[in-house]
């Protein structure tokens, strides 16, 4: 496992969807994961320490490991399948290690709020993981797509766009 932290919640220019970057500890690579924009907003308001008057469900999930004696001792990006990434929170309890699945997004809003290392596979840092390098101040992740690539990749959704798809 590979240990990373949080470099950004950014929003993809293309998409309008948010994007975490969890960037390795001691390299270069990112590993980009498409996010929703409620786990966006709630893993914001972890990075900037923002107080609300009620727990919010990550807050209450630490909250209720907490009370059940347990621990958060480790998040894992574990895998990625047919373009889901999978996760597991690892918890301690009496000497006892129970792994549970949950997403992405809430196991890293989750590592935020209890301080818990947040680990990715070799294996899937390997495959899906980006080198990062700034050029002229600006952040920029490397792709393996080539210009060909991207050309298809227009060609297809002009071939399957429809005018209705823009109808709000």
């Amino acid at each position: 496992m590979i240990e990373v932290v949080l470099r950004a919640v950014r929003v993809d220019v293309g998409s309008a969807t948010p994007l975490l970057l969890l960037e390795e500890v001691g390299g270069d690579r990112v590993l980009p994961i498409f996010i929703g924009a409620p786990e966006a907003t709630a893993i914001a308001y972890a990075l900037q320490h923002v107080a609300t008057p009620r727990p919010m469900s990550h807050d209450l999930m630490g909250h209720v490991i907490g009370a059940l004696d347990a621990r958060v001792f480790a998040v894992e990006i574990t895998d990625l399948d047919d373009n889901t990434f999978f996760a597991n929170l690892r918890l301690t309890r009496d000497g006892r290690e129970v792994t549970v699945s949950a997403r992405p997004s809430d196991a890293v809003a989750l590592a935020l709020r209890v301080g818990a290392p947040i680990l990715v596979a070799d294996a899937l840092m390997a495959s899906a993981g980006r080198v990062m390098h700034v050029e002229d101040g600006v952040e920029v992740i490397e792709s393996d797509e080539t210009e060909a690539d991207l050309v298809a990749e227009l060609r297809e959704f002009l071939n399957t766009v429809r005018p209705e798809d823009f109808n709000e």
